[in-house]
């Protein structure tokens, strides 16, 4: 659902959305989503105190830091965001943002591989559910804000801003 929510506010903000950009989005948060509970699982209960302790706090300061961001940007936006949407859209899909986020969003999923580890679990079927569940959220979820969305980028951006820290604030809590 982060991944879902993140792709929406990532949607409403790309001016001229394409495909291959939906696409590498969806692909880049359906492979984090997939691999943490991987690296969750490999660590088990060797790493299971670290993982617990601060992956919550790594979470919350990747999405407080680029959500902040996002706010303070928006604010700086004022009246030229119409002469510039191209530039900030081209800011929004750099790879290495987007890898930020899907970083951001999944960490928490390394808990599921801890405990899947603890428990004994095959890893394989829950894994490619999450990925292509993932996947098809995220995908859709572009294409939703971007149809919903792009009407004013100011605010698109501030919102976007703020739900990227309270996701972070909850993951927290």
């Amino acid at each position: 659902m982060d991944s879902l929510a993140v792709s929406i506010v990532n949607g409403a903000i790309v001016a001229n959305l394409r495909l291959r950009y939906a696409l590498k989005l969806a692909l880049i948060f359906a492979l984090f989503q997939g691999i943490m509970p991987v690296l969750g699982y490999v660590a088990g209960n060797n790493l299971r105190y670290y993982i617990e302790h601060y992956a919550h706090w790594v979470a919350f300061a990747l999405l407080l830091g680029i959500g902040g961001k996002m706010i303070w940007e928006s604010l700086r936006i004022g009246n030229y965001s119409n002469h510039c949407p191209l530039e900030k859209s081209q800011q929004v899909q750099s790879l290495k943002r987007l890898c930020l986020l899907g970083f951001a969003t999944s960490i928490d999923a390394m808990a599921i591989g801890v405990t899947f580890s603890l428990l004994g679990l095959s890893l394989l079927l829950p894994v490619m559910i999450i990925g292509v569940i993932t996947f098809i959220f995220s995908l859709t979820g572009v294409y939703i804000g971007n149809k919903f969305g792009f009407f004013n980028e100011r605010y698109i951006e501030f919102t976007g801003g703020v739900i990227l820290v309270l996701i972070g604030v909850s993951i927290l809590i």
